[in-house]
């Protein structure tokens, strides 16, 4: 009797603590949107779905069919975040992009503020040495912006890696807290349909 009266007790506060870190992820989630919309958090995210890996090796940035672009998926994975940004109150931003096409297809594609090219978010995954420069640079520019519309910036699998320590499957978005160092503090993973 004794023995069964601690295990009901042991499955109670296991379920307590499932809940109450269940009810905590869904709370920061709504706290990073909240961040993101106050001005207090940037979205930086990895480019729609461009099949392949790097750029051919006769890539120019000023001409796109020498690069990898987005596929029909990744043009509608592009148009899901104009959705998914206003379910969660942002329905304007200042949108910042590599000027890779892939990325500034993404961006547009997005349709919540007018693109700006943005350098340092460009991908140096043909030359990694370039990575802790293009890092300093992005947190340097988005420290220094004005309070304004939330800050969408959108860049590389290795840009982001580079900032966070995070490996982002297409079209994922990583929100972190300002002002962004060489350590950021990560609020959530977002992506339209997860």
């Amino acid at each position: 009797m004794k023995t069964h009266s601690v295990l009901t007790a042991l499955l109670v506060f296991s379920l307590g603590l499932i809940s109450l870190f269940a009810g905590t992820a869904y709370a920061d989630e709504s706290e990073a949107w909240e961040a993101l919309r106050e001005g207090r958090a940037v979205l930086m995210l990895r480019h729609a779905l461009a099949p392949g890996t790097g750029d051919p090796a006769n890539f120019d940035v000023d001409d796109c069919s020498t690069q990898r672009n987005l596929n029909a998926e990744g043009r509608e994975q592009a148009r899901a975040w104009k959705v998914y940004l206003a379910e969660h109150g942002v329905e304007e931003a200042r949108v910042f992009s590599s000027q890779w096409c892939r990325c500034l297809d993404t961006a547009r594609g997005m349709d919540v503020g007018p693109v700006k090219e943005m350098m340092s978010l460009n991908s140096f995954f043909q030359n990694r040495s370039n990575s802790d420069m293009h890092t300093q640079q992005t947190i340097a520019i988005v420290n220094e912006m004005e309070p304004g519309l939330p800050v969408v910036l959108v860049s590389h699998q290795v840009n982001i890696t580079a900032l966070t320590g995070i490996y982002p499957s297409s079209n994922e978005g990583v929100v972190m807290a300002l002002p962004l160092s060489e350590n950021p503090t990560i609020l959530a993973r977002v992506s339209p349909g997860s």
